[in-house]
């Protein structure tokens, strides 16, 4: 049986930090001298009233969670994290529509980047604070950056950290979970730090220095111009934004191992970094090359432009410094495969995954191997560990219903009136935590706000099953989880 009132417990704990969080967007409101800080008053007292509502109905609850519960507590947490923190947007009166508000505050959390206000530079400053703190949060999960301060909320359960991690394959650095959390977390502060004194080397300012790092490093992609990333006529700033995207992408338990422990083999050892870093590579010299050759762009130019475009598009942090709609058209399925497959598990990135790609690969391969040697045993193996054969089962059935979701989702789109290769773009987009303005992708130029509500909800679904993995989400709709035994 799940146990609500340990759910209820945990969600209020989490809408209490959430409270504290917006307290930060008041500092940045006063600091300014703007009237956004009302705003931000009035919310954080109705996210700390709703946590101690939360945290009342979970007074008596037992702190033994099972794995039912911990699938429950991410979802639920990830749904109710997103209603609370669209209340700055709506009692400010930035954006009036309740799907609008919901739709911009899970694409934050989810560091998707798809956004309905097409101009955010009338935005004041503590709303854009709030806008990219939230990306940051949700980056590396939102409960597990709790596990990371509390190590005591649900006693630091393995299993809420299953429930929301990414990828197929964990790697513990340490046997006890909130020590584990800290340390990639610390990885994670130390690359923003190292992102905003680059930008603020590069020539941005402190405030745009801030935002945009939070949303580099997340690999999320808000902006606090409309321009994006473009905005800033510096190469030196494109260069900057692409190497900590690139190293965003990167699994942050191989970072610290590389960057704390000096253990640099591993990285050279780790399959998914070799091929993350290939397809980068392959990627961005055959973009380059038809950028030159078909569009007529300098050598520098190219390179920058296809560097930085392939990165932002694989790592899912969707910025852009170039118009890719005006490429050729092949550039668009170099796009779209990078923005389906992602960087590397244990990541902020979205997408598919490059292990999982791997895992697929090596799949394929033995199956024609076994072709010729029917009885030769054929293990999968990642970085020389051969993979169990529960995490293939688990892989393909992970893309059966990743490809069946886009399909049917692409399918209500389109008989809603949305032209197909929009409606492709947008599932597959959003599924893969990618959101780029649509102006800047394939299909007709239209704006999120074109959509309607019905969609924008599925739009919010989608969101929300791509950060989780889907399954973690979709096992709540089963008849097997909510029966007794």
């Amino acid at each position: 049986m799940v146990n609500i009132g340990l759910v209820s417990k945990i969600v209020g704990q989490l809408l209490c930090l959430e409270s504290f969080l917006m307290s930060w967007c008041v500092i940045m409101s006063y600091c300014y001298g703007e009237d956004d800080s009302i705003a931000f008053l009035i919310s954080m007292i109705l996210t700390f009233c709703g946590g101690m509502v939360f945290l009342y109905g979970g007074r008596n609850a037992t702190s033994n969670m099972s794995r039912r519960d911990s699938y429950l507590v991410v979802t639920a947490t990830w749904i109710i994290f997103s209603v609370f923190g669209m209340l700055p947007y709506m009692i400010g009166g930035y954006i009036s529509n309740l799907t609008d508000a919901y739709f911009e505050t899970m694409s934050g959390f989810t560091t998707t980047g798809a956004s309905i206000l097409d101009d955010v530079e009338i935005l004041p400053h503590g709303i854009l604070f709030w806008r990219s703190l939230s990306q940051w949060i949700g980056g590396l999960g939102i409960v597990f950056f709790t596990i990371a301060i509390l190590p005591s909320m649900a006693g630091g359960s393995v299993r809420v950290f299953a429930a929301e991690a990414t990828g197929p394959i964990r790697t513990k650095m340490h046997p006890k979970l909130s020590t584990n959390a800290k340390w990639i977390w610390s990885i994670y502060l130390g690359l923003t730090v190292a992102c905003v004194l680059s930008y603020w080397a590069a020539g941005v300012n402190w405030f745009d220095s801030v935002n945009y790092a939070m949303t580099t490093t997340a690999t999320g992609g808000f902006s606090t111009h409309n321009d994006s990333a473009s905005f800033f006529v510096t190469p030196a700033v494109e260069y900057v934004s692409a190497l900590f995207q690139f190293l965003s992408g990167i699994n942050f338990t191989l970072l610290y191992l590389t960057l704390f422990k000096f253990r640099f083999r591993d990285m050279l050892k780790n399959s998914e970094f070799k091929v993350y870093l290939g397809i980068v590579i392959v990627a961005t010299v055959w973009i380059m090359y038809l950028l030159m050759t078909r569009v007529g762009y300098g050598f520098e130019h190219a390179l920058r432009s296809s560097l930085f475009q392939v990165i932002s598009f694989m790592t899912t942090t969707g910025m852009f410094s170039d118009n890719a709609a005006a490429w050729p058209h092949i550039t668009w399925v170099i796009i779209g495969l990078l923005m389906f497959l992602g960087a590397s598990a244990g990541s902020t990135s979205g997408g598919f995954k490059c292990v999982r790609g791997l895992m697929a690969f090596e799949v394929m391969r033995n199956e024609f191997r076994r072709i010729l040697h029917p009885n030769a045993v054929l293990p999968v193996k990642v970085s020389g560990q051969p993979v169990p054969q529960s995490k293939i089962t688990t892989l393909m059935a992970f893309l059966a219903i990743y490809v069946s979701i886009c399909m049917l989702c692409s399918t209500i789109m389109v008989t809603s009136g949305i032209d197909m290769p929009n409606a492709i773009g947008i599932s597959l987009g959003l599924i893969s935590n990618v959101g780029p303005s649509l102006e800047q992708a394939i299909g007709e130029p239209m704006s999120w706000n074109d959509l309607s509500m019905e969609i924008k909800w599925i739009c919010s679904f989608l969101m929300l099953v791509g950060r989780l993995e889907i399954i973690s989400v979709l096992v709540l709709f089963t008849r097997s989880y909510w029966k007794d035994n």
